[in-house]
């Protein structure tokens, strides 16, 4: 499931994945947040708390977060991807070699880090 954290600054999109998570997340939860951020702030700032195994994705759910990633191309500002999954916090550093904008890691342990740099506030 993916739930929107609505704690951050309006110019942060916080989305928090825990348990199963599939196609119909994606397009009912995650793509009109990304829509409404687009259009009220023109470039997207996002921080992933993943709190789920990447197993829990389905193939469906990857194939929403390439589509996603790819409509919102230009968009990209700030990504933090918060995790204790090593290989996660890795393959999302490769984002920065695709995609433009800046990528970082975090383990859970540092979600303060993370959002003072995903926000810009210090």
């Amino acid at each position: 499931m993916l739930e929107h954290i609505r704690y951050l600054p309006a110019h942060v999109l916080g989305i928090h994945a825990v348990g199963h998570v599939n196609v119909d997340d994606y397009e009912r939860a995650l793509q009109p947040l990304l829509e409404q951020q687009v259009r009220q702030t023109g470039r997207l700032n996002f921080l992933l708390v993943l709190e789920t195994n990447i197993k829990n994705f389905t193939a469906g759910a990857w194939c929403g977060n390439v589509r996603l990633g790819l409509k919102y191309f230009t968009r990209w500002n700030k990504v933090a991807v918060v995790t204790d999954q090593d290989g996660v916090r890795e393959f999302s550093h490769l984002f920065k070699y695709i995609l433009p904008g800046k990528f970082a890691g975090y383990r859970l342990e540092d979600l303060d880090e993370a959002v003072k740099w995903v926000t810009g506030i210090k």
